[in-house]
């Protein structure tokens, strides 16, 4: 299974293009692809709906959308009709498998005065694979600084701990069947999870450490039964190596994985030849 995790910058290419078609080509052999960065009814990208054009571009895969930021962005027709619409940003995931559940969860944000500070979210679908089900992410943490980002990932580890015990999105039957709300099969909420997505920070950082545990000069990082792994490291690369964006010598794009996924990790590589955005895309093989 081929994962890729990519933060198109609403199709603006390093050549100054925008282009999905582009992206669509560089995404188009993964199962799974979670994008950041996709956007609908933005004039710098030409008022295009991101999302429904990549699903058209992409035939085969399930998509869904999650929207971080949600404005106005209605008018009126020649004829006075009021046509409903929204300006929106945010992340997406797409899959060969069916998804069979979403939610979208906002996370924490920073009120500021003089520094651009946007709403920022976790995408959560649940996937059966050929490693049984999973959910998966499409995250997209704060630029700014650590502190915005710690109270963000602290969020994601809450919301990853409590997901089980909450269920899937429907669950425990009804009390009248005739009633319409156990329509098809019960979607599953499992233990297995993977974070894939923009999270703005390094290897070695503290926002790193707080995902996947504490680096020790004697023993190296140590990872928890409950935490996170990092997929680049497990695939045999080193925790500093690696570049996602073009004009940073820096990883700060990332698939992590619970603890059980950890042994069908194969392969990651940084597609360094793409040339749709200012980050590249990460492809991982998990077999």
């Amino acid at each position: 299974m081929k994962i890729i995790s990519y933060n198109i910058q609403y199709g603006l290419g390093r050549d100054g293009v925008y282009d999905l078609n582009r992206i669509a080509a560089e995404v188009a052999d993964a199962d799974i692809i979670a994008l950041q960065e996709v956007e609908r009814f933005w004039k710098r990208s030409g008022m295009v709906d991101q999302p429904a054009e990549l699903g058209r571009l992409l035939p085969d895969h399930h998509w869904v959308y999650g929207a971080n930021l949600d404005m106005d962005a209605s008018y009126r027709s020649e004829g006075g009709a009021l046509i409903n619409r929204r300006r929106q940003f945010g992340t997406m995931l797409m899959s060969r498998m069916p998804i069979l559940s979403s939610r979208n969860f906002p996370l924490p944000k920073l009120g500021l005065t003089d520094h651009h500070s946007i709403q920022q979210g976790a995408l959560e679908c649940v996937i059966n694979t050929e490693f049984g089900p999973v959910r998966f992410y499409s995250i997209h943490l704060s630029h700014l600084c650590p502190e915005t980002r710690l109270p963000q990932i602290r969020a994601l580890l809450d919301i990853h701990a409590r997901a089980p015990a909450e269920g899937g999105a429907w669950c425990g039957g009804h009390p009248d069947p005739k009633s319409g709300w156990t329509e098809g099969a019960m979607p599953p909420m499992p233990d297995e999870a993977v974070l894939l997505g923009d999270f703005n920070f390094e290897p070695g950082s503290e926002e790193y450490a707080l995902l996947t545990g504490p680096m020790t000069q004697r023993y190296g990082r140590l990872g928890s039964i409950k935490g996170f792994f990092d997929s680049w490291t497990l695939a045999g690369n080193e925790e500093r190596s690696g570049q996602t964006i073009a004009d940073q010598a820096a990883r700060i794009d990332y698939c992590f994985l619970t603890a059980g996924l950890r042994r069908f990790v194969r392969k990651a590589h940084i597609q360094a030849s793409a040339t749709g955005s200012d980050h590249f895309p990460l492809e991982i093989a998990l077999s």
